[in-house]
């Protein structure tokens, strides 16, 4: 295999996307097929550095993110999108279920002018099939930076299964993705 032939093997690509707690999107996309990373964080606000306190307080304009590091010949990124549109609720601005505030909202933090025409389209064709009673309000904007979240947010569904939140909230939307993607799941030892 020469340099090129490795090169395009090892590819990857990033995506970053809010759609309510990062510890829901965390725990649906560490089991896709194809994800090689996936780290909470926080991104799209004007607070460098920001810490999930002053995330929550509004203050900083961050939402809770994911930063997913994939491989696009295993998993493209409409495949990451589509999953992504069906964990969360993409018609409600600034709110999850019971979490409210802007970093709760759903958004698509494009790295490239093709993630951004990938990402217009798919919400195009999810407005015009209507599956919700309302539009999709995800915003669509250009990524500028990411800051990853406190240890004790890395892997937390995994490391806090029996935790009420996780038990109430995370492991239904899981249990939901693992049916409906069973085919798109790694394989696990």
């Amino acid at each position: 295999m020469d340099h090129e032939q490795r090169s395009k093997a090892n590819r990857t690509e990033v995506a970053t996307l809010g759609g309510g707690c990062f510890w829901c999107l965390e725990a649906v996309f560490d089991d896709l097929r194809g994800v090689a990373d996936v780290i909470s964080g926080y991104s799209g606000g004007t607070v460098p550095n920001p810490t999930y306190r002053h995330v929550c307080s509004g203050a900083t304009g961050h939402a809770e993110v994911v930063q997913i590091t994939f491989d696009p010949a295993a998993i493209s990124f409409r495949e990451i999108l589509e999953v992504f549109f069906t964990i969360h609720d993409p018609t409600t601005p600034n709110r999850q279920g019971a979490d409210v505030g802007t970093q709760y909202r759903s958004a698509i933090f494009y790295h490239a002018p093709e993630q951004k025409a990938t990402a217009e389209q798919v919400i195009a064709e999810l407005n015009a099939a209507r599956l919700w009673d309302a539009p999709v309000v995800t915003e669509v904007v250009p990524f500028q930076a990411f800051y990853p979240a406190e240890e004790y947010h890395q892997e937390y569904f995994r490391g806090n299964g029996d935790q009420a939140y996780c038990r109430v909230v995370i492991a239904p939307k899981v249990a939901k993705f693992r049916k409906q993607y069973l085919a798109r799941l790694k394989k696990v030892g």
